[in-house]
């Protein structure tokens, strides 16, 4: 997406954004945050759309905070930036990687900066209205004979900053992070963000997030998505002899047989619809003690009809492995303002989620107008976005999923806590345990059950106490040098 294109849509809307609140008494403000980088190398390549996705570099961020009383508190958040996803592109893979860390560190003296106090969504919001899009233009600027960084990839630089003051709230107060959604610990409810559409019967006075989010106690476990990349060997016609042995699975076969998996993500190429439908019915067939099957276009799909056809030469053909479809992810561009297409058709057939378009809650209303009928959550685009668009969607009764950017280390626990909160249509993608699972050896010894599935679902009973319920004090992760660190450490 352009960057000129997504600001165009958030300021024609943001005078309707009614004016926050004083600052409740459980408000605070951030006084520091340090920026650590952490490189994953991937056992497996994991195709991204046209891109292939080989290794990561982790954004962990450290943010301090201090409550009305003087006391402070810390708190930790973490996002991979995954390069391929975040900013497609021809232009080299290296440049973009040093450009968005080069804009995290940016992002930290800003955040450590930043004066609005307040609840960490309230903080979240105005950090993104008041700061985030003009220092994406500055950025930009400043290198104006290269390519510009779009506003998704932004928002991944941004999202560890924003989980991590959550975080450092829920310690500050001795509280879960989804526990201070609400009117005790916020000052403003859902009608200072959002604003319903004339054909819902939808007011947001009086209520937050929490009217949104589970009511009964949060889940222990919850069903995981396998996800099954464009260079996923199925079985052993695919095996090249170049696959790792290190004592995780290859083939999907053997994956669904150790992981116990009901829920499979398949990734398609959106240009090459033969190779498509075959890919989605050899998954079908290999795959047929598996409930439900979703698929994955990557924003490849320029015409509805190309779906539209695959689904319906799927439905006439082979309609077991068609029922089992949940529902479709993306298939189409994400930036909704320069590819203006209409996708009842889709629609009318399977569930259509937004993911890659979904920024925020005023993409997810265009999106409706569209024919799209539900979105898919991620806290890469930071937790505070993902809320309000949470909030806006089941008001409007939209479907909603919570997806994985592969997430390793700390970035799994508020990716599926959000899950657990969210009553999803069918529990959480999961998948940093296929592509890097070393990579979160230090998490799980605290966390077993969050980097390792079992009988198709994650386990997240060990998430407990304040904030995220890290319980980082734990792990014997050894961090780098901080890349960055502005404000009062602690």
């Amino acid at each position: 997406m352009s960057t000129t294109s997504s600001n165009r849509t958030d300021r024609l809307h943001r005078d309707h954004v009614a004016a926050p609140g004083s600052p409740s008494a459980a408000a605070v403000k951030v006084v520091a945050a340090e920026l650590y980088f952490l490189p994953v190398e991937t056992r497996v390549p994991l195709k991204f759309g046209a891109e292939t996705l080989t290794s990561v570099t982790c954004a962990r961020t450290k943010v301090t905070v201090v409550g009305a009383d003087g006391r402070t508190a810390v708190g930790w958040g973490e996002t991979p930036l995954s390069v391929q996803w975040l900013w497609p592109s021809k232009t080299p893979l290296e440049w973009r990687n040093e450009r968005l860390q080069g804009f995290c560190a940016r992002l930290a003296d800003r955040w450590a900066s930043f004066q609005v106090e307040g609840h960490p969504l309230e903080i979240g919001h105005a950090f993104q209205e008041q700061v985030l899009e003009q220092e994406l233009e500055r950025f930009n600027s400043e290198a104006p004979d290269h390519e510009p960084m779009p506003l998704l990839a932004s928002l991944a630089c941004c999202a560890s900053f924003d989980i991590a003051v959550y975080d450092a709230y829920g310690s500050l107060h001795g509280v879960p992070v989804f526990d201070t959604l609400n009117s005790r610990f916020m000052a403003n409810d859902l009608s200072a963000y959002l604003e319903a559409d004339p054909d819902v019967e939808a007011d947001f006075n009086g209520l937050y997030p929490q009217d949104y989010l589970l009511k009964a106690d949060r889940p222990e476990s919850l069903v995981a998505w396998h996800l099954v990349g464009g260079l996923d060997p199925i079985d052993s016609l695919d095996l090249s002899g170049a696959e790792p042995s290190d004592g995780h699975p290859v083939l999907l076969t053997d994956w669904i047989r150790r992981d116990g998996l009901s829920c499979l993500k398949i990734k398609l190429r959106g240009v090459d619809a033969e190779w498509d439908y075959d890919r989605l019915v050899r998954v079908g067939q290999v795959a047929e003690q598996v409930e439900h099957l979703t698929a994955d276009f990557n924003c490849t799909v320029t015409d509805p009809a190309y779906v539209v056809e695959i689904l319906d030469r799927l439905k006439a053909e082979e309609p077991e492995i068609y029922d089992r479809i949940l529902y479709i992810e993306q298939p189409f561009p994400y930036d909704l303002e320069e590819h203006v297409i209409d996708v009842h058709e889709v629609s009318k057939r399977k569930l259509l989620l937004m993911d890659e378009s979904a920024h925020n809650w005023r993409l997810v209303r265009l999106g409706r107008s569209r024919g799209w009928t539900g979105v898919a959550l991620k806290t890469c685009k930071t937790l505070t976005g993902a809320l309000l668009s949470l909030c806006w969607a089941k008001a409007h009764g939209m479907e909603v999923m919570v997806q994985d950017l592969t997430n390793p280390m700390l970035a799994q626990a508020p990716h599926v806590l959000l899950a657990a909160h969210s009553q999803t249509l069918m529990g959480v993608e999961t998948n940093a345990m296929q592509f890097y699972p070393s990579a979160s050896d230090a998490e799980a010894e605290v966390h077993p059950g969050l980097y390792r599935r079992r009988e198709g679902r994650i386990n997240l009973s060990s998430l407990k106490g304040p904030g995220f319920g890290y319980r980082i004090d734990e792990m014997h992760r050894k961090l780098p040098a901080p890349a960055a660190v502005f404000g009062v450490r602690t």
